[in-house]
């Protein structure tokens, strides 16, 4: 679906024109009448785990300026000191599996949003100010472009925030950037020291086609661009097949992901275990 950049691409409005100005949408995030909640939601999303705030590289994708409904979104140059207040929506079954405007593909069990000019992707702290929620986002979608609302956020992002029912809700948002190396305090997540990485350990197998399907299940969860990579390690001095996702920038984050994929294996006879390794002076 991925068209060059100065050609408008067929998406949710059926546009195929060229434009002077780029039109860089491909889920589009907006009110849609027929849009709804599944029949069955997923458990346990008011409790999801906030994403790790990364430093990421733009989006090929959905950061031109761009043309909607005759008006002209030109994108934020940076996303810096952006703090917010105003009403924001969510979207859902309908556009759940479709490209976003970033390329990705949407998933409304993720903890994302679409903002109609900041930098994608991108996170920001989503507040609630109805009932004092709030959650962490990634921004990774371009939307909305109806009435005075200013966000749209994943399903699973406004059930955790309270308004999945009520469909909108006032809120503040605040964009973040990620944490630079933290001055030692309580509760501040620590870098691993030199020398040192985190990784989750997700099975050991004797028989390796026990351990293809575990990577495969978790692959099927796990976005590795940003959550981490899944790996298959074989040591024939004891024969087992090790399934590792990893490594992990900090401890925070190993286990904000052990935290997701606990929630989202009810069924597992064993869940990940957090596994800290040395780096020998050759792998440095």
């Amino acid at each position: 679906m991925l068209r060059t950049r100065h050609l408008a691409r067929l998406g949710r409005y059926g546009l195929s024109v060229a434009l002077p100005v780029v039109l860089a949408m491909a889920g589009c995030a907006t009110f849609e009448r027929d849009d709804r909640a599944p029949s069955r939601p997923r458990a346990g999303l008011e409790t999801l785990p906030d994403p790790v705030v990364r430093d990421e590289r733009r989006s090929r994708w959905g950061n031109d300026d761009y043309v909607e409904g005759g008006r002209t979104y030109r994108i934020l140059p940076t996303a810096a000191g952006y703090d917010h207040v105003g009403v924001a929506s969510w979207y859902g079954l309908k556009f759940h599996g479709r490209r976003t405007s970033s390329g990705e593909t949407y998933d409304m069990y993720r903890l994302s949003a679409a903002h109609p000019t900041l930098p994608i992707p991108g996170y920001a702290r989503v507040r609630n100010l109805e009932n004092g929620r709030e959650t962490v986002v990634r921004v990774n979608d371009r939307g909305p472009f109806h009435g005075a609302r200013f966000l749209d956020l994943s399903y699973a992002a406004a059930v955790k925030l309270g308004f999945a029912e009520q469909g909108t809700a006032r809120v503040r948002v605040t964009a973040l950037a990620e944490s630079k190396e933290p001055k030692e305090s309580a509760g501040s997540a620590v870098r691993a020291p030199h020398g040192e990485r985190y990784f989750l350990q997700a099975g050991a197998f004797l028989d390796r086609r026990w351990a293809d399907a575990r990577v495969t299940a978790l692959r099927n969860v796990l976005d590795e661009e940003r959550d981490a990579a899944v790996r298959l390690l074989h040591d024939p001095a004891d024969r087992l097949y090790r399934v590792r996702v990893g490594p992990l920038p900090t401890r925070e984050a190993a286990h904000r992901l052990l935290a997701l994929l606990a929630d989202g294996s009810p069924g597992e006879d064993s869940l990940p275990v957090l596994v800290e390794e040395a780096v020998t002076e050759q792998e440095e």
